[in-house]
């Protein structure tokens, strides 16, 4: 879906592929994402022609078998998983094209810097069910107010916050950030590398999938530039007492120098030769967390309500549902266009049957 998005718009991209690389006590996480892999089908409104072929191919590589397509790979792989659908792009060029599309249509308009004050549910009257909607533009002094039959709340780091306005207190949902450093890189240990390269995530002590990060990777831009991240850093939120500053995180977004070692040490384990007075911090991220340190994994949440207050629909069409898109981590950008057709064919859609 996406690649065809870039053909069709000109959008510029390489599939360039992926290893995730493993050492020898990591091999069941590989092989799990295998066998994973090879299970998964296609929704049902898939194109026809889609059938005939798997939805992530992927194959297992030996250590050798890896070196051949990275030899600077460390001598402790001796595995690997190669995704050889994986590819990169130009995000700007994408959402310039998303946008443009919302601008040529003659349903759509975009609002900018605008930001939602308050959600409430409308009783149904003559203009239906749906959300009442407050807004307030720049500096505005007053709020615009409109009537939503169907809401989606794709809010990033406030998508909790919104969420949590409609919800009495005993059901609402914490929500957790983790920040996320990248360093760039210029130095030995990399030499014409031209793939994706990702670390095995660190298990619990049963194999279970316990961890909060996928590894600090080895990442490329459509330049060939070579950075390293991103790490995890759990950042603290502000108080119960002082929540009014739901952009609190744009704090925590200057790159340093203190995320270096530790991110050397990392990458030092499936690359060898990196060296650490290579790196330089680049720019740092923020990930929207459903779950605390060490309390397993939970991301891609799809949550519905309804303005009855019910959570199954009772009208037709599904009119008065809020979708709520929790914890959309990476790979978020690029399956966007999949978590719409998602929303439009599996969530609103089946609430008219």
């Amino acid at each position: 879906m996406i690649y065809e998005r870039c053909a069709t718009h000109h959008i510029p991209y390489r599939k360039c592929g992926k290893l995730v690389v493993a050492r020898d006590e990591q091999r069941p996480y590989i092989e799990n994402l295998h066998t994973k892999s090879a299970n998964l089908v296609w929704p049902p409104h898939s194109p026809r022609e889609n059938l005939q072929r798997s939805v992530l191919p992927t194959k297992l590589l030996s250590g050798p078998e890896a070196r051949e397509l990275e030899p600077d790979l460390s001598p402790d792989i001796v595995a690997a998983l190669w995704c050889p659908e994986t590819g990169i792009l130009d995000s700007h060029s994408f959402m310039e094209s998303l946008e443009k599309d919302i601008i040529d249509s003659e349903a759509g308009d975009l609002v900018y810097s605008t930001e939602v004050v308050r959600i409430d549910r409308h009783n149904p009257d003559s203009l239906g069910v749906g959300w009442v909607v407050q807004t307030v533009t720049g500096n505005a002094s007053e709020a615009d107010a409109m009537l939503a039959r169907t809401v989606v709340n794709a809010s990033g780091l406030s998508s909790t916050l919104v969420l949590n306005s409609i919800l009495p207190a005993s059901e609402r949902i914490p929500m957790y950030y983790a920040r996320g450093s990248y360093a760039s890189y210029y130095g030995a240990g990399i030499k014409n590398i031209s793939h994706l390269i990702y670390p095995c995530p660190e298990l619990g002590s049963g194999g279970e999938h316990a961890f909060h990060s996928l590894g600090t990777h080895l990442t490329l831009d459509l330049q060939g530039k070579v950075r390293f991240g991103p790490d995890i850093e759990w950042v603290e939120p502000p108080s119960e007492h002082d929540c009014d500053d739901a952009d609190f995180w744009t704090r925590h977004l200057i790159p340093d120098e203190s995320r270096l070692a530790e991110m050397h040490e990392a990458v030092t384990r499936y690359l060898s030769g990196v060296k650490l007075e290579g790196m330089q911090p680049d720019y740092c991220g923020m990930r929207p967390k459903l779950v605390p340190p060490h309390a397993g994994f939970q991301d891609f949440v799809f949550r519905v309500d309804y303005s009855t207050g019910q959570r199954i629909a009772m009208t037709p069409g599904g009119s008065g549902a809020m979708i709520s898109l929790l914890g959309i981590e990476s790979p978020g950008l690029t399956s966007s266009l999949a978590i719409a057709e998602h929303i439009v064919e599996d969530l609103l859609k089946a609430g008219e049957n």
